[in-house]
């Protein structure tokens, strides 16, 4: 699980990568909460998700957001964090341009990043959201929703009550060839602290009925520093 520089809009940004052996693997990234409320890349749910793709033979890659951590620059409302995980991904490519499919992952914040990364990259087929705060930003871009996912929520979330979510949900799964997989985890709140296993088992079953997995994945090695 190397460290890795990139270069984003901003300077410099601070990730993990974990990179799948052989040319073909898939390519996921995950992205944290927000940066204004202690969210980082090594909160407990990312890491979660960054492990369910490791496992699954992602070439895996999960990183701060500016003025978080090591990563340069300060928090810019969303705009600016949108740009860092577009740089984020870029990176991602680079190291696997013949990669089988590409995901996004976030959680509360990171899965309305994503789901607007989603909307300007079409390479991107699938996606993953944990609670997504449906009550706190427009995710009325999503017109219409280009991928399938999967959209995981804590039916005890007082941050972001579950009938908002709902809602969300019940558009996108109106729109024409795309189906949404929502799992509401009982007696779990915004942040998850005992459902980690739960989030864990949602995920990979999700991923194992999705994904277009290549060859075997190993860890190898990556340089330490972006292009």
């Amino acid at each position: 699980m190397p460290d890795v520089i990139i270069n984003g809009p901003e300077g410099r940004i601070e990730g993990r990568y974990h990179h799948a052996r052989g040319g073909t693997a898939p390519m996921a990234l995950v992205l944290h909460p927000h940066p204004l409320h202690g969210g980082t890349m090594n909160n407990r749910v990312v890491y979660t998700l960054y492990q369910c793709f490791v496992r699954r033979g992602f070439s895996t890659l999960r990183f701060n957001f500016r003025g978080v951590g090591r990563s340069q620059g300060s928090f810019d409302r969303g705009e600016g964090e949108l740009a860092d995980a577009a740089a984020a991904l870029d990176w991602l490519q680079g190291y696997n341009p013949n990669a089988t499919s590409c995901w996004v992952a976030g959680y509360s914040f990171g899965a309305w990043i994503g789901m607007q990364l989603l909307m300007r990259r079409p390479e991107i087929e699938a996606f993953i959201s944990v609670a997504p705060p449906a009550n706190n930003y427009d995710f009325s871009f999503l017109a219409p929703c280009p991928s399938s996912g999967l959209i995981l929520h804590g039916d005890e979330d007082v941050a972001v009550p579950p009938d908002s979510v709902q809602k969300l949900v019940h558009k996108l799964s109106h729109q024409r060839d795309i189906k949404i997989e929502f799992c509401r985890i009982p007696g779990t709140d915004h942040f998850f602290l005992d459902s980690a296993e739960v989030v864990a088992g949602h995920v990979d079953a999700y991923i194992a009925a999705r994904a277009r997995l290549g060859e075997p994945a190993e860890p190898a090695a990556v340089p330490a520093r972006g292009r």
